[in-house]
């Protein structure tokens, strides 16, 4: 068990909770206790399944040749565990997506960049040039017509 455990990925949940929008927190808090529950029931078992005393029920078994039976079939039994097939296409699609998203960033820099040059000097801006540039900063004097021009509670 210690060497499959080990294989396993250990989730950051405080991240994964950041991640969370506010009305998916009660599926993810079910989904936490679901995970919390089926590891501790992992962590709970042996690392190896007890070994079977095949003398004590030869001993008390009266057909002769039925446990040599079972024991040759239990021997000969494989169990064939899941191969895995996903996680090079998780991998793939992850190396891809940073690849586009460092993409997004440098066009998005470029794009910054480009207004921040194109832009009349702050010295030079007047209060119209200003609210043109940078629109979330624009005064509404309808609204508010007292100076500051903006709700106090905003100040």
């Amino acid at each position: 068990m210690a060497g499959r455990r080990a294989a396993l990925k250990a989730i950051d949940w405080a991240a994964f909770a950041e991640r969370v929008p506010a009305n998916q927190r009660a599926m993810f808090n079910a989904l936490k206790t679901r995970s919390d529950a089926l590891s501790a029931r992992l962590a709970s078992l042996p690392e190896k399944p007890p070994t079977i005393d095949w003398a004590h029920y030869k001993a008390a078994i009266a057909k002769a040749g039925m446990v040599d039976e079972f024991q040759k079939k239990f021997s000969a039994l494989k169990v064939p565990e899941p191969v895995d097939t996903q996680t090079a296409k998780i991998d793939a699609q992850e190396q891809e997506a940073a690849k586009n998203t460092a993409e997004y960033v440098q066009a998005s820099k470029a794009r910054i960049l480009q207004k921040l040059k194109s832009m009349i000097p702050f010295e030079q801006m007047t209060n119209e040039d200003m609210a043109e540039a940078f629109p979330e900063t624009k005064l509404d004097m309808e609204k508010n017509p007292f100076w500051p021009h903006r709700p106090i509670a905003d100040l």
